[in-house]
This record gives structure tokens, C-alpha cells and sequence, in this order.
């Protein structure tokens, strides 16, 4: 009897430090003029696309079985039950709303560009470098990225490192809500909407609108799309700045994780709360996972798949 309770109490040690998502599918990258397709075994997963936008965006991103995760607008307009608002929110991105006054994250003439000035491909990984340009054309600072591609049986994931560098002079981030990194989902996994079939929750067990502004180390929406029911979870790295960040979530499709919003999130009067200097010559990393997954954040293993990923220090 001892012998086998030995045994038993082994495997549930093993089962307890299993990889919940460990990779089962092969990641080819392939680099073109303007994009990097990836595929995961042959099909298409997602594009990082870094010309032709004031940012680099991923778009499209494709879930298990082949279930769009993120909106179409702007780069498509005639998607039925979508909302036609908020250009700037183009499917996967980076970019802060104050970076020494200059927006990274809206579009148009008041704003900055985030050019890309190289893109490898290594493996399942790309590493991207970039200059962020102000409204004038002067530049601001520079970044470098690391976006790596996974899959496995049940879910595929994208993790997102991106590097600021104040090459510059001093980097100022203010505070402000609108930021950084970034995700507008398909229109059914919204909480409000035409075709609104979303459910939300975070690590601290917060759901639906009470997710916005709280801080957490994840946060997962799911849904019913197409019989199927997918989510998408976005993490918060234990090594980023002011761990567990603060979520702009909004129940319109928008996930973002922003450390330099406190003051609106907290309503604080002081408006610079949430500021953050990076003196020349430093630098300043931060790191977040997008796991795309089926069912909902139980079914899927969200918890487990962030702690398996946290252990990355």
C-alpha cells in the first residue's frame, strides 16, 4: 500500500508541474515584403504586418478551429455586426497615449508612427526593431520586440516582449487610460453589442464590467462563436513594471494592460500618479502572453497556463 501511495503522490507532483499548453504543433514563419506570415502546421495562424500602418499590428489571428479573435475594421469595413469605431484599435498592437507628450496609441495628424527598421525571423520567433516618431518627425525613442508563436492540441498562444530604449534623452510616460499593449476582439466576444456573446473574469475572480481598471494578472473573455466555444486570455508578466497591471476592459472588445493609467483607474485627482521616467540611456522591458483557447477560463486552463508561464523569470 505505501508503495503505491508513493506512486500516486509522484504523479499528482508531475501533474502539478505539468505544462498545461505545451507545444504539440509545428510554428513556420515565413517573411515577406511588408508582413511575417505564421502558420501552425501548415494553416494559417496570424500576420505581424509592419508596413502600411501607423503601427505594427497582428492581424488577422485565428483561434482553435480557424474562429477569428480579433475585429476586422479598419483593414476590412464590410464585416457584418461590427463596429466602425475607434480606428486605432487594429487587432493586436503596442503603443502608449503619452510618451513625452506624443500619442503611440491614436492615429491621425496629432499623433506619432512607430516605423519598423528591422525584422528577423529566427525559428518561431520574430525580433523586430523600431523608431517612435512624433507628429513632426522627430524621433522620440526607440523600441525592439521579441514575438514568439506556440501551439498545442487545444490552443496557440503569442508572446509579446517589447523593449524601450531611451536613446533619446529621457522618456516621460504619463498617466492616462489609453494604452498599451493592446487587443480588440471579435465582435462576439464583447459583453455589449448586436451579436454579444462574452463572458469576462480575471485571476481575482472579478467579472464583466467590474474587470475595468482593477489590477490583476490576467484577464479572460470567452464566447460561442460559430457552435464553438473559444476565449482569448491576456497576461501580465510578474517582471513588468508595477505587477499586476491595472486592464483598460471595456465591454465593447477592448483589452489592453496599461501601468501608467492610475490616476483614471483609481479616480485620483492627481493626474500624474501613473507617471513613469526612463532616463536616457536605460531601458525598460515589458512582456505579455495572448493564449487563445476552447472553452471557457476553467475548461481552458487559464490559471494554470499563467503560472506555468510566470515561471519564466
Amino acid at each position: 500500500m505505501s508503495r503505491i501511495l508513493a506512486v500516486i503522490a509522484c504523479l499528482l507532483v508531475l501533474l502539478s508541474q505539468r505544462d498545461v499548453h505545451s507545444q504539440e504543433a509545428e510554428i513556420t514563419l515565413e517573411k515577406k515584403k511588408d508582413r511575417v506570415t505564421v502558420l501552425i502546421d501548415g494553416e494559417l495562424f496570424t500576420e505581424y504586418v509592419f508596413e502600411g500602418y501607423e503601427k505594427p499590428i497582428l492581424y488577422p489571428v485565428l483561434g482553435p478551429h480557424k474562429i477569428p479573435m480579433t475585429r476586422d475594421y479598419p483593414m476590412k469595413d464590410d464585416t457584418p455586426n461590427e463596429k466602425h469605431d475607434h480606428p486605432h484599435h487594429k487587432s493586436i498592437w503596442f503603443g502608449h497615449m503619452k510618451v513625452n507628450g506624443e500619442s503611440f496609441w491614436h492615429v491621425g495628424k496629432t499623433a506619432g508612427t512607430t516605423k519598423a527598421t528591422g525584422v528577423e525571423v529566427d525559428g518561431n520567433t520574430i525580433n523586430t526593431k523600431n523608431r517612435l516618431v512624433d507628429r513632426n518627425g522627430k524621433l522620440v525613442a526607440n523600441d525592439s520586440r521579441k514575438i514568439t508563436f506556440g501551439a498545442s492540441k487545444s490552443s496557440r498562444w503569442i508572446d509579446y516582449e517589447v523593449t524601450y530604449h531611451a536613446t533619446e534623452g529621457e522618456i516621460v510616460f504619463g498617466d492616462n487610460k489609453d494604452g498599451q499593449m493592446g487587443i480588440r476582439m471579435n465582435a462576439a466576444l464583447r459583453i455589449e453589442g448586436p451579436i454579444a456573446n462574452g463572458s469576462a473574469v480575471n485571476a481575482n475572480g472579478d467579472t464583466q464590467e467590474k474587470i475595468w481598471g482593477k489590477r490583476a494578472p490576467w484577464i479572460d473573455y470567452w464566447a460561442e462563436i460559430n457552435g464553438k466555444v473559444v476565449g482569448v486570455a491576456m497576461f501580465d508578466h510578474p517582471n513588468n513594471l508595477r505587477h499586476p497591471t491595472w486592464w483598460h476592459a471595456r465591454d465593447y472588445g477592448l483589452l489592453s494592460a496599461n501601468p501608467f493609467g492610475i490616476h483614471h483607474f483609481e479616480s485620483k485627482k492627481d493626474s500624474s500618479l501613473g507617471e513613469y521616467k526612463l532616463a536616457q540611456g536605460e531601458a525598460l522591458t515589458f512582456r505579455h502572453r495572448f493564449l487563445f483557447h476552447e472553452g471557457n477560463a476553467i475548461e481552458g486552463e487559464v490559471a494554470a497556463a499563467f503560472d506555468d508561464w510566470a515561471k519564466d523569470i
